[in-house]
């Protein structure tokens, strides 16, 4: 079982970057394929990026490609998400997640308890 922690969430303006940091505990990160995940009010949850145990293979959701990337770095059993061009409606709290497979938007077993970003217009 792994543990994940998020952090780096905060109020940006629109426009700026932001990088999200996600921390395991337990089992090594190397063990499985990451996501990031965000649910803004009133909103269900919605995929963001995933990459695969190695990081050799990534995945976006639309409203992330060209603006999001997703990193590892399994020696210090931490995910990244970079964030760039932000946009008030990307305004959420940010979740981590981890999955034993390949990684998919989905079917993951393991959730950090999210990190707050706010974009300002």
């Amino acid at each position: 079982q792994v543990q994940l922690v998020e952090s780096g969430g905060r109020l940006v303006q629109a426009g700026g970057s932001l990088r999200l940091s996600c921390a395991a505990s337990g089992r090594t990160l190397s063990s499985y394929s990451m996501g990031w995940f965000r649910q803004a009010p009133g909103k269900e949850r919605e995929f963001v990026a995933a990459i695969s145990s190695s990081g050799g293979s990534t995945y976006y959701a639309d409203p992330a490609k060209g603006r999001f990337t997703i990193s590892r770095d399994n020696a210090k059993n931490t995910l990244y998400l970079q964030m760039n061009s932000l946009k008030p409606e990307d305004t959420a709290v940010y979740y981590c997640a981890a999955k034993d497979g390949i990684p998919l938007a989905t079917g993951y077993d393991y959730w950090g308890q999210g990190t707050q970003v706010t974009v300002s217009s």
